[in-house]
């Protein structure tokens, strides 16, 4: 006789099994129809922080009614057996984990079949204030019909929530999928499921990972350090802009990823197409300099050079940029220096815009010298003087020959820079 969770839930074979969670088929008597149940190990049934995170998960996933994400029907503590659990909706196929086993490398068309579903999904659970925290090729389950699901919303977040289980410091993930700044215990956000689901379809088309880590301090080291190998190098059924499109989304930065799932999923079909960054490009490593030239450009891209693929282009790219960490939050107990540094601050602060001032003034002046140098015959310039720091007045230098002008213009612009 089959047993019964809940006086309701007929538990049948078991279809997975992870660290805190067992899941089963079953059968819900009371709709008549199948499901799926998830069950809390027994060893962390008396553990309050995973009794937590497991029911939060309920309640996360429950919100979420879409035709990519798995429906979340019941959750509950069985009072006979003292377990918890979580009704889901059962479907029948296979997940992304168990296609990558069976095929080895996915085509262009059938990964991007999956990935964006996937896209759709998390940027409904997005739109919702609800990050996932853990997408790897487990978590997309490809129905019969083709349909793909994210499932295991077990460790999601509600982004406009914090609580002690997902708070600075907590890492939680599939190791391999971590953003950066997850792999580095910071607060995430969309932009991290964003990269997670890059490295599944680095991985779908090469059949392998873009950085091999048996550590997270492994994994944070080869990301700060490394490019992975194009995956138009990897794969020739790849398109160059594919492969530029899932270069954007394993961006160190968060800020230099796509801004949401739904762009991420409009790049990836396009690049499939050949449409996106030339063929002859390809993004750079991000760095302070270049997302400066950005800001004040207006540009989406930075680009470099691809050029023909060679063994030492594809062995030791060009190491990264490291990603400046997330400033710390107000009163977060960062250090306060003593008193003494105040005047010090102030010193500087008072300096700064002195040097930037005579700066700007020994560029003018240089300027002028550049000019008069390229000059013949009479020379007239007006030359900005002072003796302060703000106040200027102008004086006319007037000479027959080039040289005494370029001996007076020196000695003004040592004067005026001093």
């Amino acid at each position: 006789m089959a047993e019964l969770l809940a006086e309701r839930y007929e538990l049948g074979e078991r279809l997975g099994v992870g660290g805190m969670s067992t899941v089963l088929s079953a059968f819900d008597r009371r709709l008549e129809r199948p499901v799926a149940v998830k069950l809390l190990a027994e060893h962390l049934a008396d553990d309050e922080q995973f009794v937590a995170r497991f029911r939060r998960e309920a309640l996360s996933a429950a919100r979420l009614v879409h035709p990519n994400v798995v429906q979340v029907f019941d959750f509950g503590l069985d009072e006979r057996s003292g377990r918890h659990y979580i009704v889901m909706e059962l479907v029948r196929g296979q997940s992304g984990a168990e296609i990558l086993r069976d095929e080895g490398v996915l085509g262009v068309q059938e990964s991007l079949s999956m990935v964006v579903q996937a896209c759709r999904g998390l940027h409904y659970a997005h739109r919702n204030g609800v990050v996932h925290r853990d997408v790897k090729p487990g978590n997309l389950l490809r129905a019969e019909d083709g349909v793909v699901k994210l499932a295991d919303f077990g460790i999601a977040k509600a982004a406009t929530e914090a609580t002690a289980i997902t708070q600075v410091g907590s890492v939680i993930g599939t190791a391999a999928y971590l953003a950066p700044e997850q792999a580095a215990g910071e607060q995430v956000g969309p932009p991290a499921d964003l990269y997670a689901l890059g490295v599944v379809t680095y991985q779908f088309l090469s059949g392998r990972l873009p950085y091999e880590a048996q550590s997270l301090t492994e994994l944070a080291l080869k990301q700060q350090r490394e490019v992975p190998p194009p995956l138009d190098d990897l794969n020739p059924e790849v398109p160059p802009q594919l492969a530029v499109a899932v270069e954007r989304a394993l961006a160190l930065d968060p800020r230099d990823r796509f801004q949401d799932a739904e762009e991420l999923r409009e790049a990836l079909v396009d690049g499939a197409r050949g449409i996106g960054p030339a063929a002859t490009t390809r993004v750079a490593p991000a760095t302070e300099a270049t997302r400066a030239l950005r800001r004040d450009t207006g540009a989406t891209h930075v680009v470099r050079p691809a050029g023909p693929p060679t063994a030492a282009s594809t062995a030791a790219r060009a190491p990264r940029a490291p990603r400046a960490p997330r400033p710390a939050p107000a009163g977060a107990g960062a250090p306060v220096g003593p008193r003494t540094d105040v005047p010090a601050a102030r010193a500087a602060g008072r300096a700064a815009p002195q040097a930037r001032r005579r700066g700007r003034m020994r560029r003018t002046l240089g300027t002028l010298l550049v000019l008069l140098l390229l000059g013949a015959g009479a020379v007239a310039a007006v030359v900005a003087t002072s003796n302060s720091s703000d106040a200027v007045r102008l004086r006319r230098v007037v000479y027959d020959q080039v040289n005494q002008a370029v001996d007076q213009m020196q000695q003004l612009i040592e004067d005026n820079t001093r």
